[in-house]
């Protein structure tokens, strides 16, 4: 008799512990995201050196690597991969304004773009950096691409005197 009463009560508690199945629907939204800036912000100030012997040339200035490119992008499913491109506001006879975005470091993630060459800025947009997908790069300085920004003399008879004279770059992050 003990044995039907425990065949019982282990029927009984498997048919209770039975698990049983639903489901739900979940609504999902990501937005197409587009942002950009440059960190840390602020002016750099790129100033040539006098010679302090007759017959040198002027000295030029040494890169700035202190800027930093940081994006974040959400492109739609059949979009095109971003770029971001760089121009600026006026040309400086005698002078080239050179711009290189390194690899993307930090802590982001993703489909992060690849930078191209060196290049030399001009008042039309140049891609520095393409091939951005769905990506983040992390939020200020050490975070993204960093920028080497640097002058350099292409005609030196060209050159003339300035004093503090405002170059604006510009960048955007477009498809």
């Amino acid at each position: 008799m003990v044995k039907p009463i425990f065949l019982f009560g282990l029927l009984l508690s498997c048919k209770i512990l039975s698990q049983i199945t639903g489901n739900r629907t979940v609504t999902l939204t990501l937005p197409v995201v587009t942002l950009m800036d440059v960190e840390p912000a602020g002016a750099i100030s790129l100033n040539y050196t006098a010679p302090t012997e007759a017959g040198n040339a002027i000295t030029v200035p040494a890169a700035n690597t202190t800027k930093w490119i940081n994006y974040t992008s959400a492109i739609t499913a059949s979009g095109a991969a971003r770029r971001i491109t760089a121009s600026i506001s006026q040309i400086i006879p005698g002078t080239d304004i050179r711009i290189q975005a390194a690899a993307a470091s930090g802590s982001g993630g993703g489909t992060l773009g690849t930078p191209s060459a060196q290049v030399v800025l001009t008042t039309a947009a140049q891609t520095i950096i393409s091939g951005i997908g769905g990506a983040f790069t992390g939020n200020g300085a050490n975070n993204g691409h960093r920028l080497a920004i640097t002058l350099t003399n292409n005609t030196y008879a060209d050159l003339t005197a300035r004093t503090n004279t405002p170059i604006v770059i510009t960048y955007t992050i477009t498809e």
